[in-house]
């Protein structure tokens, strides 16, 4: 199990990510900077990419990588909003295309948040 630390976790009983074998699930993160605050409150892209640098800290505590990544979910309160997301998203996956799925959620916890990003990595075994 990887923790952010977040007070949260042990009330609401999850981990940042865990690993199974060479599965790793991130949970969906959430925009948040390490002052405990909103990054980029109203800008889509700046919180997508908080959200991914969060989820690939998670994913190298857990032994994965970016190219390890085989499924995204990038869920926004305002789907019209997705090529911001995107250009987040292309930048740090363009080489791995993983299996991708953008969808609108009504709100988040906070309200400033905009987007929220999960991840599932399986670990590449090395040869034998």
């Amino acid at each position: 199990m990887v923790s952010s630390g977040s007070p949260l976790e042990p009330q609401i009983g999850f981990s940042r990510a865990v690993r199974a074998g060479t599965y790793v699930a991130v949970a969906g993160t959430a925009p948040i900077g390490d002052d405990g605050c909103t990054v980029g409150p109203g800008d889509v892209y700046a919180q997508t990419t908080r959200c991914l640098d969060i989820a690939v800290r998670a994913l190298q505590e857990a032994g994965a990588s970016v190219g390890d990544v085989v499924r995204t979910r990038v869920m926004l309160t305002d789907v019209t909003q997705w090529k911001e997301a995107a250009r987040a998203h292309g930048e740090r996956f363009a080489a791995v295309r993983p299996a991708c799925t953008f969808v609108e959620v009504s709100r988040f916890i906070e309200p400033d948040w905009l987007v929220e990003v999960e991840v599932d990595a399986v670990i590449a075994q090395e040869p034998s």
